[in-house]
């Protein structure tokens, strides 16, 4: 099997987090889920654009993610914005909120994708951006896109 891109399925992406912060490190992590929710994912219903992570008592969760309830479903269906448990290492864990607590560092989902048929969601640990740095980053994406554009001229 290849590895990493070649057996991945994206499900959802957060394009507002690489906007909104640097991402220094990211992290694989699985999902505690139930049979409807990960039905619900992989038809696509999922969204994590307003969720974020935290770290309680030793365990990771993901708070604000809304799976949406799975049509056929009965009375097996789950709250769409309950918390869920993130399936990582003690040691991942520990260190990330050691990380968390100690460089002002915040965790937040960055995709939830399907991996040899399991739900897994990419972590990044990330520092927030300040509106210049927002700014910045517009206008390099602008250039480069303005950049392309002539590039692609000079061809025709």
């Amino acid at each position: 099997m290849g590895d990493n891109n070649t057996d991945r399925k994206l499900i959802a992406n957060n394009k507002k987090a690489y906007h909104d912060y640097f991402i220094e490190e990211k992290y694989e992590a699985g999902i505690e889920l139930f049979g409807t929710e990960v039905k619900s994912i992989r038809m696509g219903k999922c969204s994590i654009k307003e969720s974020w992570i935290d770290i309680d008592n030793g365990q990771a969760y993901i708070k604000g993610m809304n799976i949406s309830p799975y049509e056929k479903g009965n009375i097996f269906n789950r709250d769409p914005l309950r918390v869920k448990r993130l399936l990582l290492h003690k040691e991942e864990i520990r260190k990330l909120d050691q990380q968390k607590m100690a460089l002002g560092y915040t965790l937040v989902p960055l995709e939830v994708y399907l991996k040899r048929g399991r739900v897994k969601v990419e972590i990044g640990l990330a520092k927030g951006k300040k509106l210049y740095d927002k700014r910045a980053a517009m206008v390099k994406k602008d250039q480069q896109r303005e950049a392309a554009r002539e590039f692609r001229q000079s061809f025709k």
